[in-house]
């Protein structure tokens, strides 16, 4: 890496930032997927900053606990504190830590991205949640509340939510709220309902855009025949007019593009290379306000290859107006125009098997 992190340091010159380091990471046998999310997620500056003050908070060994979000936050000091400003770094705490404590993770075959952030992100929600609720737990301990009784003898928390509703930096990151709209087409009664998330899964169509892609995701769709809706109005099924709509979109919006499907003939999944586009700047028009929300693209996870059970992850980031291009310990500079190569193949057959697979885009704040 040593030659490559010359080559880093040369191509970028005085336009190196201060500040940033650029580290690749160490493949410990087909852990390509870890290493591509974990550096999309280390330049999602929020968020690493928010991991970092974590760090520094409860890096104590007596009581900080050997767990993924420990792990995740020491590897994230470790890269913003090197005294060099290009190398490579081996993930080897937190990759232990994720196998030890899920079996999908600890197999030598090829794994999804996807799955991985997935189920890293609602990981670490659930250490943050029972960290805040073993904190409070012990403040109560401390110092008993007084109950309230009402009229109807029940006990209450004098002005308490009626339940735990946590929000986390995580949250505060990367949560979104969608509202499922259904409509009764006799009564004209809409029953809404909301439900959080943390990344879109989208399908794709060849030849598309994400903008497309989130239309489709919100288009609607009649409920008739056997999937005809209860309406609680009319106390019966009817026939219904059902669409998803974003309420709330997050600060960080994470796409997921389902370029996996399950084809029936063939008894298999098979990898989808149509070309998407995404483009550096997204307008999210497909809102409860109608408003447009403004995001702005800065890291792509990439499969590389033709099938889903083998093949490649990298990752494109943007870090201070410069794209990089990591590939486990090799990292180096692209120009901006590179980035469409990634949007797929126009043709079903191409020797280009490098897509676009999960997209995190940063919302654009408003100018004041």
């Amino acid at each position: 890496m040593g030659a490559t992190g010359s080559k880093l340091e040369k191509a970028l010159g005085d336009q190196f930032p201060e500040t940033e380091r650029y580290f690749g990471l160490e493949n410990f046998g087909n852990t390509c997927y870890c290493n591509s999310v974990l550096q999309a997620l280390y330049f999602c500056v929020p968020f690493r900053e928010q991991l970092l003050e974590y760090y520094a908070n409860n890096k104590n060994p007596a009581d900080a606990e050997e767990n993924l979000l420990m792990c995740l936050a020491d590897l994230f000091t470790q890269i913003s504190s090197q005294k060099k400003k290009t190398g490579v770094i081996a993930p080897k705490r937190f990759v232990q830590r994720l196998k030890k404590q899920n079996e999908l993770f600890r197999s030598y075959m090829h794994q999804d991205a996807h799955e991985f952030l997935n189920y890293l992100l609602n990981e670490l929600v659930e250490i943050l949640e029972k960290e805040a609720h073993d904190v409070k737990s012990d403040q109560e301990t401390s110092s008993p509340t007084e109950k309230v009784s009402d009229p109807n003898g029940q006990a209450s928390q004098p002005n308490g939510p009626k339940k735990d509703t946590l929000v986390t930096w995580v949250h505060k990151n990367f949560q979104g709220i969608l509202t499922n709209e259904t409509r009764c087409l006799r009564c004209e009664t809409v029953t809404a309902r909301d439900e959080t998330f943390l990344d879109l899964s989208v399908d794709i169509e060849q030849n598309s855009s994400i903008t497309s892609c989130l239309k489709n995701f919100s288009s609607t769709e009649t409920l008739n025949a056997e999937d005809k809706f209860f309406c609680d109005k009319c106390c019966s099924l009817q026939e219904a007019q059902k669409r998803m709509k974003i309420k709330k979109p997050p600060h960080i919006l994470v796409i997921h593009l389902k370029r996996f499907k399950y084809m029936e003939q063939l008894g298999r999944y098979k990898k989808l290379s149509y070309r998407v586009v995404f483009p550096l700047e997204l307008k999210l028009s497909n809102t409860v306000e109608d408003a447009d929300s403004e995001y702005s693209l800065f890291a792509v996870v990439v499969h590389v290859g033709s099938g889903p059970n083998h093949g490649h992850y990298v990752s494109l980031v943007k870090s201070h107006n410069h794209w990089l291009f990591f590939d486990d310990e090799n990292v180096e500079m692209i120009e901006e125009s590179a980035v469409q190569t990634f949007f797929g193949s126009a043709q079903e057959y191409s020797s280009n098997t490098d897509h676009g697979y999960i997209l995190f885009y940063e919302r654009i704040s408003p100018s004041t």
